[in-house]
């Protein structure tokens, strides 16, 4: 009898013991899959290819004047300049380096009294012209920049009584400023630069004595657009 109900109790659990063990037996487990890869982008516009503009802006500085052992101590010069840009940017990473020149008309004077003898002396700036390395910082559509070179430029020097004498003069220039890429193939721009166009001697067109000397420096602020053909073809050089 013993036998018999041991061999009933074994058939009625048989089912429970041969069931598979399902999902919700098992201890729940959090995923912990890693997230997804974000690439790291250099710059969606490309600053490399050749472009021309236009510019235009002020210019303030000074002129003294030597006239024998006598200085006039200096007088400022001011006026406004207009004209045209050239030049050519290569990237390379963040970094854009290029070469640009510009030729102004330039309406930049200013008069004093100078001494030995007393007279008018007036200085006078036709032309401006430059032509520099620069190299920049691309945070994609936006570059800061610093620039330096060669200038290039006419002084007029005028003494009431004497007369007047004129030199083209070669010089150096230097400085910086901010470039924004805009719609399309268009980019906008300002900049500060500092022109010194070294003195020249005048002779007797400015006095009895010698030597004299006309000397000249300006800093302007210029605001301008170029136009960028890409290298690559590509209107706007967006990658």
């Amino acid at each position: 009898m013993r036998r018999l109900w041991l061999g009933y109790l074994v058939f009625a659990l048989a089912p429970a013991l041969a069931r598979p063990v399902s999902a919700v037996d098992l201890p729940s487990q959090t995923s912990t899959s890693a997230p997804a890869y974000q690439p790291v982008i250099v710059s969606n516009y490309d600053w490399t290819g050749f472009y021309l503009g236009v510019n235009g802006g002020g210019a303030w500085g000074s002129s003294r004047y030597s006239l024998g052992t006598a200085d006039s101590n200096g007088f400022g010069v001011a006026g406004g300049l207009a004209g045209g840009t050239a030049g050519f940017n290569y990237q390379l990473g963040h970094v854009v380096v290029g070469f640009e020149g510009d030729l102004d008309w330039s309406d930049v004077s200013g008069s004093a009294i100078c001494p030995n003898p007393a007279s008018a002396c007036a200085t006078r700036n036709d032309v401006i012209g430059t032509a520099r390395g620069r190299i920049g910082y691309a945070f994609d559509l936006f570059m800061p920049f610093v620039t330096g070179g060669a200038a290039y430029g006419d002084i007029d020097a005028n003494v009431s009584g004497p007369g007047s004498a004129a030199s083209n003069q070669l010089g150096w220039s230097l400085g910086g400023g901010i470039e924004y890429a805009l719609a399309g193939s268009w980019t906008a721009k300002i900049e500060y630069f500092h022109v010194n166009l070294g003195s020249f001697d005048c002779g007797a067109s400015c006095g009895p004595t010698s030597p004299n000397r006309v000397r000249s420096d300006e800093d302007a602020v210029r605001a301008g657009v170029n136009f960028k053909f890409d290298a690559g073809g590509d209107p706007g050089g967006r990658n």
